[in-house]
């Protein structure tokens, strides 16, 4: 299941619906998908995707296009309301405030962007081998990618 959040609608008109995040929901993976969508949007303004000001989608839209109940999305969104990261403005939106997230620390120690980069890490390396590349071959292919990126 996919959605897309876009920019406010002043940054839409120079960015033409550019895309800030697609979530991945998974619902056999163990995480309530309420706390899935909350990590997926901690994450995209971690990683500067989502910035200040951005705004969501209506919880009755994002509900309908990752197919769940608006209930799940309206606590992910208060959740992330209580906790400074998002705002709401009656009759306008929801949207991203100023205030960063801060990951939490796993019962190991271990944060969860941290965890989040090893279990993208996994799928991508499992999708890699899935096409039948091999461990050297993909080390191959990282660093002729990283090296297309710099000469760009």
């Amino acid at each position: 299941m996919n959605s897309t959040i876009m920019r406010t609608a002043r940054e839409a008109k120079t960015a033409v619906h550019e895309e800030v995040i697609n979530f991945s929901l998974d619902p056999a993976n163990g995480t309530p998908i309420y706390r899935q969508i909350i990590q997926q949007i901690e994450y995209a303004i971690l990683s500067g995707r989502m910035k200040s000001g951005d705004k969501l989608p209506t919880i009755r839209s994002l509900a309908v296009e990752l197919k769940t109940n608006p209930n799940t999305i309206a606590r992910a969104y208060g959740e992330l309301e209580i906790r400074g990261i998002l705002e709401t403005q009656v009759g306008s939106g929801t949207y991203i405030s100023d205030k960063k997230p801060v990951m939490e620390d796993d019962i190991y120690g271990d944060d969860s962007l941290n965890r989040k980069i090893r279990e993208v890490l996994k799928r991508f390396i499992q999708e890699l081998h899935d096409l039948g590349v091999e461990n050297r071959e993909l080390v191959k292919l990282i660093d002729a990618y990283i090296k297309e990126v710099k000469e760009k």
